[in-house]
């Protein structure tokens, strides 16, 4: 893998793992799925025109469209929708080891649906992934999270194993950050009828909520996004996904220094099951190099 490529992994880990704090900021503050919708109102537009002023135009094929709304309903409707819903309950650093579950899932689905083999190793992974995330849940059971926020967050990281297998039909073509917009825009309008049914707006200001939505929408939505995009484009879904293995570290430590949270022992021994068994997935994929 190029150093290029490589950075941009570690950059996209980072952006994406703080938006676990910045959401428990806005959620705390705002309606969750309001706040969402028009988190991804703003940041696509901002994409859509960046995008056309660089002369990228929208015009996608059958699959394109096809990939482009599964990604932008399975990950900003639902992944991203009832992660902000389920932050008002749990802690931003227990989400990011969810979320973190992503590769795990991914791989369990291509295993089951798309016939694809796993060797011995990455088999060994996925049960080592699981019985982390059981270990940590179970943890934080027994210590008083909101089961309800947690079921929210299993369902949304499936949500996000979708949008992943989606991704590199989304990404070809050469429209990155116009498709990018588009799949923002799909998240939102998705968003906004739940938020216009069951919420009311109740909003209370203050100039860290006001950061933390900037944030969240020029970091981890606008630059994280297009990021993984062109990750995806240039290296391909599987590695590209082997740099969520750093989540579960990242995503805890910032929420640590950020937030203030606690992270006991159990804690760091499931994040370390998880890590290793996502990294023992995600090797296991790479074909072998060819002997001359």
């Amino acid at each position: 893998m190029d150093i290029r490529s490589a950075f941009m992994g570690v950059i996209f880990v980072l952006m994406w793992s703080s938006a676990f704090s910045s959401a428990r900021i806005i959620v705390q503050s705002a309606p969750p799925l309001s706040s969402l919708s028009l988190r991804f109102l703003i940041s696509g537009l901002i994409a859509v025109s960046i995008a056309y002023a660089l002369g990228q135009r929208l015009r996608l094929n059958r699959s394109q469209w096809s990939a482009t709304f599964v990604f932008g309903v399975c990950q900003n409707g639902l992944y991203l929708g009832l992660f902000f819903v389920a932050m008002q309950w749990i802690e931003a650093g227990l989400a990011a080891i969810i979320a973190s579950s992503m590769p795990l899932i991914v791989a369990f689905l291509s295993w089951v649906f798309l016939k694809e083999k796993i060797p011995l190793i990455g088999i060994l992974g996925l049960l080592a992934g699981f019985i982390g995330v059981t270990l940590i849940m179970s943890g934080r059971l027994t210590g008083g999270s909101d089961p309800i926020g947690l079921v929210l967050c299993i369902i949304g990281v499936t949500a996000l194993a979708v949008a992943t297998l989606a991704v590199r039909g989304a990404a070809s073509g050469g429209n990155v950050l116009m498709i990018v917009g588009v799949q923002m825009l799909i998240g939102s309008a998705a968003l906004f009828i739940p938020a216009v049914i069951f919420e009311t707006i109740q909003v209370t200001w203050s100039l860290k909520l006001i950061a933390a939505f900037c944030y969240t929408i020029f970091i981890p939505g606008l630059a994280a996004t297009w990021i993984w995009f062109r990750l995806v484009g240039r290296i391909g879904t599987t590695r590209a996904a082997t740099y969520h293995f750093l989540n579960p570290f990242f995503g805890v430590a910032i929420a640590a220094v950020l937030l203030g949270e606690a992270f006991g022992l159990r804690d760091i021994i499931g994040v370390t099951i998880i890590t290793l068994g996502i990294l023992a997935v995600q090797l296991s994929k790479r074909k072998p190099a060819s002997v001359a």
